[in-house]
């Protein structure tokens, strides 16, 4: 079994999908099917899973998926390309608890993990309708 996609609720397709090519991911499909029915599909760089989002598709309200992960090796790296891309990235950060990040930013340290450990250095973004993701830097990737 393997996740496939993550469907995001959007306001405005076109702003959205704009915002997804822009951030570097491919896109997969854009089909409609009259005024009511649009499905986009992207996939982030190097990802097996991709987003979908569209008209007619979901009714949850925009912006209300939060915490999509994006295992990045280098965080400082990716995060640099996203803010070349024009994404408004939040500056990277480790959490004073360790492993995952908090909800609050007020558990936030500046800069990378000290050690460079794997899952323990993030980075924020938001796309148009806040839908939010994290950058997570993972070094070594796990054997499955």
């Amino acid at each position: 079994m393997r996740l496939e996609v993550v469907v995001l609720p959007v306001r405005d397709v076109d702003r959205a999908k704009a915002f997804y090519q822009s951030a570097g991911f491919q896109e997969d499909v854009d089909y409609a099917s009259g005024e009511d029915f649009r499905v986009v599909q992207f996939t982030p760089p190097a990802s097996g899973t991709s987003i979908v989002f569209g008209k007619g598709i979901i009714v949850t309200p925009p912006g209300s998926v939060q915490g999509l992960q994006l295992v990045v090796t280098d965080i400082e790296a990716a995060r640099e390309d996203l803010v070349v891309r024009g994404v408004d990235v939040s500056e990277v950060f480790h959490d004073i608890g360790g492993v995952f990040y908090h909800l609050s930013p007020a558990h936030e340290i500046p800069g990378p993990d000290p050690d460079r450990r794997d899952y323990r250095s993030f980075a924020r973004f938001s796309d148009p309708d806040g839908n939010g993701w994290v950058l997570q830097e993972v070094r070594t990737p796990p054997s499955r």
